[in-house]
C-alpha cells in the first residue's frame, strides 16, 4: 500500500465534465483529465485489501462482480501512487490488452466491487491515465516478437475480442491476420460507440501499433460473401470466430409494413444509425487533415452527410425505443444533430434510486442511473428523456415515412404460469414522431459467416462450442466474445478474446507434438 491513510485522507475526484450545452456543440470526448498530483492521490486511496473483490471477476448470489479481466489492481494503483508510472504500465499490460478502451468505455465493474463501496477508488479513471501516460512517455513501444513459429491463424471479425485474439497470439509468435468487413478496424469500438465516449484515433493508434508489432488486417472482407470461408480453412491452422452478435431485435407493432424500406421511412436500427454518423465523423475528420485551415468536423456539416443518405435529424422528432447504452449513445447523438425533441422508451419499470435489501455490496447496484445522454437532455429540453414501461404499440406514416406513434404502458405479469408483457389497458399516448431509432438489444449473430464455416448455433443465437470452453465441435474453429456469449460489454469481449487465444495455443501447440 502506498499510503496507508490515503482512502481517509483524500476524497474520492473523479476526472471532469464538460458541462452539458458547451459538449453537445461537437462530437469530441468530453472528460478532461485530472493532473498527474491529483491522479497519484486517487491512487493513494487504495487500501491494498486482504481480498481485493476489484480484480476478480466472481459470482455471487448469480450475479458476476469485480474485472473479468482479473487486473492485479492494487498493484497498479500503489505504483501509480509512487510514480512508478513504467511498473504501473507493466502491470496493467500484464491482464488488460486494451486499457484505452476499457479506460473509456466500462461501465467499471471493478469500482462497484471496491471495498470502499460508495466511496469507490477511482480505478476507471487510474486506468486510463497509466496507458495513456505509458503512450506519452513512449513506454508504449512496437515490438514484434523476435521468432514466428510457423503456424497462422485467421481471426474474422475485428471488434475488442477478436483483437484481443491477435493481440495475444502475435505476441505467441503466430502468424495472425484478422479479416474486417468493414472498412476499418475496431467493429462496434469503431463505429458502434460515437466519437465523443471513444475517439476514432485512439482505435486507429492502436491498430497501428498491432501493425507495427506483425498483425495482418485485410479489410472490407466480409467471410461468407466476397471471401471464401474454405479458403481461410485450408490456408490457416486454426480459425477464431469473433464477428459480434449484431442482429437487432426486430421492432413488431402495427403500422410497421406502411413504411418505406431503411432509413427512407424513419425506422432505423440503432447500431445502423450510429455507424452512419460515425462514418461522417471519421470522413470529416480526413477532410479536416487535408484542409488544415478550415473547421470541417461541424455538427452541421456532419448533418448534410447523413442528409446526402437520407437521413434527417436536425428540427425532427425523435423515439428512441430501448433505455440501455445504445440507447443513450442514440439521445446524446440526436441532440448533437440538432433533434427538435427525443424520447427514450423503456419497457422495464424505473431502477430503484437506492440499493435494495435483495441487492447488497459487492452486487452490481441496479439502481436508476442518468448518463449523458439523459444528462444533456435534461440540460436542453428542461426533462429526462425515458419513459418507463412504455413501448410502440402503432406507428403514423405518410407516403410511407414516419409521422407519429402510439405508445402503451406494459408491465410483466404471469399469466397461466409464464411471465409475460402485457398492456395496461386505457394508457396509450400519441407522440410526434419523424425518426425512430431501434435500441431493443440484439438476437445474436448473424448467421451466414458462421454458416460459411459450418458451424452451429444454439437458442441464443450465438456459436456453439465445448463445454471446455471457446473449441467448437471442429477443433480447428473457435469463437469469442459476443458471437460466443451474447451482446455484453467490451470488457467482457476482451477477456473472452484473451482466453480463446490460450485455448488456440494449446490447440496447436498440442497438435504439433
Amino acid at each position: 500500500m502506498g499510503k496507508t491513510t490515503g482512502f481517509m485522507e483524500f476524497k474520492r475526484l473523479e476526472n471532469g465534465n464538460v458541462p452539458p450545452l458547451v459538449r453537445i456543440e461537437n462530437f469530441k470526448e468530453f472528460h478532461p483529465k485530472l493532473d498527474e498530483a491529483a491522479r497519484r492521490e486517487q491512487a493513494a486511496r487504495c487500501m491494498n485489501c486482504g481480498v481485493p473483490m476489484c480484480q476478480s471477476a466472481i459470482k455471487l448470489a448469480g450475479m458476476v462482480t469485480g474485472c473479468p479481466l482479473h487486473n492485479y489492481i492494487p498493484e497498479w494503483n500503489d505504483a501509480l501512487y509512487n510514480g512508478q508510472f513504467d511498473m504501473a504500465a507493466w502491470r496493467l499490460l500484464k491482464t488488460s490488452s486494451f486499457p484505452e478502451f476499457t479506460g473509456r468505455v466500462c461501465p467499471a465493474l471493478c469500482e462497484k466491487a471496491c471495498n470502499l463501496e460508495n466511496d469507490a477508488v477511482t480505478i476507471h479513471d487510474n486506468e486510463l491515465f497509466i496507458i495513456e501516460k505509458a503512450f506519452e512517455t513512449g513506454y508504449m513501444k512496437p515490438t514484434p516478437p523476435v521468432n514466428r513459429c510457423g503456424k497462422k491463424v485467421a481471426v474474422i471479425g475485428s471488434g475488442p475480442s477478436g483483437l484481443a485474439v491477435a493481440d495475444w497470439l502475435n505476441r505467441r509468435g503466430y502468424t495472425v491476420t484478422v479479416y474486417e468487413r468493414e472498412d476499418r478496424a475496431g467493429g462496434l469500438l469503431m463505429y458502434g460507440i460515437p466519437n465523443m465516449k471513444l475517439d476514432k484515433s485512439i482505435i486507429e493508434r492502436r491498430i497501428n501499433f498491432m501493425k507495427a508489432e506483425g498483425v495482418n488486417f485485410i479489410f472490407n472482407a466480409d467471410v461468407g460473401k466476397n471471401y471464401s470461408a474454405q479458403d481461410i480453412m485450408n490456408n490457416y491452422d486454426a480459425v477464431a470466430l469473433c464477428c459480434g452478435a449484431k442482429k437487432a431485435r426486430p421492432l413488431s407493432c402495427t403500422g410497421i409494413d406502411k413504411l418505406l424500406a431503411g432509413e427512407n421511412g424513419g425506422l432505423m436500427f440503432a447500431v445502423d444509425f450510429l455507424t452512419k454518423v460515425t462514418k461522417s465523423v471519421v470522413s470529416l475528420d480526413q477532410a479536416e487533415k487535408t484542409y488544415k485551415d478550415n473547421l470541417v468536423i461541424t455538427n452541421d456539416n456532419i448533418n448534410l452527410s447523413l442528409e446526402k443518405n437520407g437521413i434527417f435529424v436536425k428540427g425532427k422528432d425523435v423515439i428512441v425505443l430501448g433505455g440501455g447504452d445504445t440507447g443513450n449513445d442514440c439521445t446524446g447523438t440526436c441532440i448533437r444533430l440538432g433533434c427538435k425533441s427525443v424520447t427514450q422508451l423503456e419497457m422495464m419499470p424505473e431502477p430503484p434510486k437506492e440499493r435494495t435489501p435483495d441487492n447488497p455490496w459487492p452486487q452490481w447496484p441496479k439502481v436508476l442511473k442518468t448518463d449523458y445522454g439523459a444528462e444533456e437532455s435534461i440540460a436542453k429540453f428542461g426533462h429526462d428523456p425515458r419513459v418507463f414501461k412504455t413501448t410502440i404499440k402503432e406507428i403514423y406514416s405518410t407516403d410511407g415515412k414516419v409521422t407519429g406513434v402510439k405508445t402503451v404502458q406494459v408491465e410483466f405479469k404471469n399469466v397461466d404460469g409464464q411471465r409475460k408483457l402485457v398492456e395496461i389497458e386505457g394508457s396509450e399516448k400519441e407522440l410526434a414522431a419523424d425518426l425512430i431509432l431501434v435500441a431493443a438489444g440484439f438476437l445474436g449473430c448473424e448467421e451466414y459467416t458462421p454458416q460459411a464455416f459450418g458451424t452451429a448455433l444454439g437458442q441464443r443465437g450465438t456459436v456453439t462450442t465445448l463445454e471446455t470452453g471457446y473449441q467448437t465441435e471442429n477443433p480447428k474453429i473457435f469463437s469469442a466474445g459476443d458471437m460466443h456469449r451474447g451482446q455484453s460489454l467490451v470488457v467482457w469481449a476482451i477477456a473472452e478474446g484473451r482466453e480463446c487465444a490460450q485455448q488456440i495455443d494449446r490447440y496447436l501447440v498440442q497438435g504439433a507434438k
